[in-house]
């Protein structure tokens, strides 16, 4: 689990074809970091630019994590390169401080920079499928990239948020650019009180009445 505070940006070494035993066509991708790589373990979780992934193996100055093809699929891990900037960030510790929002690492879609001005405090917009903008409202919470964002405002097929200049100095954002891919992930609450609701209103069945003494068999 994690909350959307971006610790650190890396860089990406490379992204290449894993040589490694898995028949899929998994991708070894490898990127250098400083404060993330404290207190690492083989195994471990990292959510690079929010998608939550497992360390492979480290040095001093980089990790390697295995892609599968499912997560390049539907994330924007697939088309990284070398010299790429990536938000990275550790799990969240029992205790720890939630300074944005319950973040999973689970990537519900991509969606697509729409606007965005570089400098100082400013509007975003992006561009996302239906299956996301069902989940978003305003003053909700949305992870762009990784990064805990506040919906400022929405229409049928964007949201806006705003950002403020720490944001973009510290993530990528900054340096992303209109038609750039980012990974969205909408906030696991809204969907577990949807699936509740659609449990609620469509559970009513003959055997439900009979098993709650309403119907005789």
């Amino acid at each position: 689990m994690f909350t959307g505070i971006v610790e650190e940006v890396g860089k990406v070494i490379s992204a290449q074809a894993s040589a490694r035993r898995f028949s899929l066509k998994a991708e070894r991708l490898v990127i250098a970091a400083r404060e993330t790589l404290k207190n690492v373990k083989p195994g471990g979780s990292v959510a690079i630019n929010g998608v939550c992934l497992t360390v492979t193996d480290f040095t001093a100055t980089s990790f390697a994590f295995d892609v599968m093809p499912e997560t390049l699929k539907r994330t924007n891990l697939g088309r990284l390169k070398s010299g790429d900037k990536v938000n990275l960030e550790r799990p969240l510790g029992l205790g720890g401080e939630v300074g944005g929002h319950l973040v999973q690492g689970h990537i519900d879609d991509t969606g697509k920079v729409v606007a965005i001005a570089p400098e100082g405090e400013s509007i975003a917009r992006f561009e996302a499928p239906p299956g996301v903008m069902r989940y978003v409202v305003p003053k909700g919470f949305i992870a762009v990239d990784g990064i805990s964002l506040t919906v400022t405002g929405i229409d049928n097929n964007s949201f806006r948020v705003s950002l403020v200049d720490f944001t973009l100095k510290h993530t990528n954002l900054g340096s992303r650019k209109v038609g750039d891919q980012v990974n969205l992930e909408v906030d696991i609450i809204a969907k577990y009180v949807e699936q509740f609701l659609h449990a609620r209103t469509t559970g009513i069945t003959p055997d439900f009445l009979r098993e709650h003494g309403f119907m005789v068999k």
